[in-house]
């Protein structure tokens, strides 16, 4: 299941996607995400699923890598349908045993919510898939550079954002290699009540914080020894420019969000 968790995962290619400028890529997942939680007709999300299947098919990402990076989310998009289904009022029933009852509302809102959570994690794998942790790091600084005036340390925040998204694969592997050296040693973890697993994670739990601890420690040591000293008067070997893909990439993203206005205007 560790090996399944493909966020922070950079797929090199030389796409159009790939080629867009990484500020021009963080406005559009910004822009995708509001539009995406606009949308309350099944016509906007079928428009929101085309947008998908569209950058998949230009980014040459396959179906299979989403699949792969869902299914560590399927407990949570099993128990947001469960809430909506079965919480939720309304005087449409559909079925009813005792005290569990289920409604069309409810019905519509989980399939919805699902969607929704479905739609949501896919767009954010397809930034990282198709950006390097470093571009997104110096398109978000970029991004941020105003704030600079109000003395928001935005070098460092981009920076641990860059450094969260690098570590994320290397953790999950550290953390399969210690799960299986415990099953080497007898350790069960896969069987038993709920309380009982959790208890069984806590051997695992002890060796990754310290494994971790112990490459932020040799991280730092690094940087020192590179003579790291901030943001401040830092040079960039690849300097960003937009270009006519960018500009189209705006155009296809205002006509994206214009037809999910329009789509909730007319209630389709």
């Amino acid at each position: 299941m560790l090996k399944d968790i493909t966020l922070g995962q950079y797929f090199p290619g030389d796409t159009p996607v790939h080629n867009l400028d990484p500020r021009t890529k963080l406005l559009l997942t910004v822009v995708y995400i509001a539009g995406l939680f606009t949308v309350n007709t099944w016509g906007g999300y079928a428009l929101v699923f085309a947008a998908l299947c569209a950058v998949m098919a230009v980014s040459r990402i396959r179906p299979r890598a989403l699949v792969k990076g869902l299914k560590p989310l399927v407990f949570i998009i099993v128990f947001t349908a469960v809430l909506n289904l079965f919480f939720t009022a309304g005087d449409d029933i559909l079925f009813q045993w005792r005290f569990i009852r289920v409604t069309q509302t409810g019905l519509k809102r989980a399939v919805a919510m699902v969607l929704r959570v479905l739609f949501l994690v896919s767009g954010t794998f397809l930034l990282t898939y198709t950006t390097s942790p470093l571009a997104i790091t110096d398109g978000l600084e970029k991004l941020l550079g105003p704030l600079k005036k109000l003395h928001v340390p935005v070098y460092e925040l981009s920076l641990m954002m860059c450094i969260a998204l690098r570590f994320i694969p290397t953790l999950i592997e550290e953390t399969d290699r210690i799960m299986s050296a415990q099953k080497a040693r007898g350790a069960d973890l896969e069987t038993g009540t709920l309380p009982e697993r959790a208890k069984a994670l806590l051997p695992l739990l002890i060796p990754l914080f310290i494994s971790s601890f112990r490459r932020a420690d040799e991280l730092a040591l690094a940087m020192e020894c590179r003579c790291y000293n901030g943001g401040e008067g830092r040079t960039r070997m690849k300097q960003l420019h937009m270009t006519w893909r960018d500009a189209a990439a705006f155009v296809l993203g205002a006509l994206f969000v214009g037809a999910i206005l329009l789509l909730r205007r007319l209630g389709i």
